[in-house]
């Protein structure tokens, strides 16, 4: 039997047992929650009190201010590394982590542009500040065998997205995997990998461990290993995988399609010649 969603009665901001086998997608000011419940376990979900319920963060913002807790009213949003305060995430990374000095690369001609401290300092998508450049360039590949850092032009380049990613065993909050995709081994749905993201469509692919594989409508812009992929359908989170292995950039789809088609069209002058027979210049 079907046991009913994550849901509070009124007054909405009482606390209230969740018998729900799924959780909700989280409403306006509260998607990052169901960022955190999407690893919960099963036996957790059916014993977890929600004293928020379905409120907002400007809802719970009033009610903060009519009851004068105004360390809540004054916190802010956490972003990126949570907890670490005001200061340099470089210089701070860097009181655990020893250097391991590299070069930034440009991905489009392989040119050295800079120097940097460490790839661990980097995450794909974020911009790279490299000495004596004013343009701004774009972290799209690390390679940590090597410390280089592989960079590109404009924050829209093409090396930027990618539209298919392997994700580790997926931990599926209702159903283990959903009935759905255990009979037809593709099911249609939306996932995000970061809580302000908008839900992108996708197709999923069951393999046989367990892990799937997923194919995005459209190209997504700074997907990354290590990173958590979070899946729903409709207004319910399905569960979620670890982000093991992308799909080729569509710089390098691009790349691979121009080699192609010069390739082909080197493959004949029109008279029967093979490669290199034709007419030179």
């Amino acid at each position: 039997m079907q046991l009913p969603q994550v849901t509070t009665q009124e007054p909405r901001w009482r606390m209230k047992k969740s018998f729900s086998r799924s959780t909700l997608r989280g409403q306006k000011g509260f998607s990052e929650i169901d960022l955190k419940l999407e690893m919960v376990s099963q036996d957790a979900l059916r014993r977890t009190l929600f004293p928020l319920g379905g409120l907002t963060k400007d809802f719970v913002k009033k009610i903060a201010a009519e009851n004068r807790l105004h360390h809540v009213l004054q916190k802010k949003e956490s972003m990126g590394i949570c907890f670490v305060g005001k200061r340099n995430f470089e210089n701070f990374i860097l009181q655990y982590l020893q250097p391991r000095p590299g070069k930034f690369i440009s991905i489009e001609d392989s040119k050295v542009l800079g120097t940097h401290k460490g790839w661990f300092l980097y995450t794909l998508g974020q911009r790279a500040k490299i000495g004596g450049l004013r343009e701004p360039w774009y972290v799209v590949e690390k390679d940590g065998a090597k410390g280089d850092v592989l960079v590109a032009p404009r924050t829209d380049h093409p090396a930027l997205y990618r539209d298919l990613l392997r994700t580790s065993r997926v931990h599926w909050i209702a159903e283990e995997p959903p009935a759905a995709l255990v009979r037809d081994k593709m099911m249609e749905c939306h996932f995000r990998f970061r809580h302000q993201m908008a839900l992108v469509p996708c197709v999923l692919t069951l393999n046989q461990d367990g892990t799937v594989w997923v194919t995005a409508v459209k190209a997504v812009r700074a997907l990354a290993p290590g990173q958590f992929a979070v899946f729903y359908k409709g207004d319910e989170c399905l569960g979620s995988g670890k982000i093991l292995r992308l799909g080729p950039s569509a710089y390098t789809l691009q790349k691979g399609k121009s080699k192609s088609r010069v390739a082909t069209e080197g493959s004949s002058d029109g008279l029967g010649n093979g490669p290199g027979l034709g007419p030179t210049l």
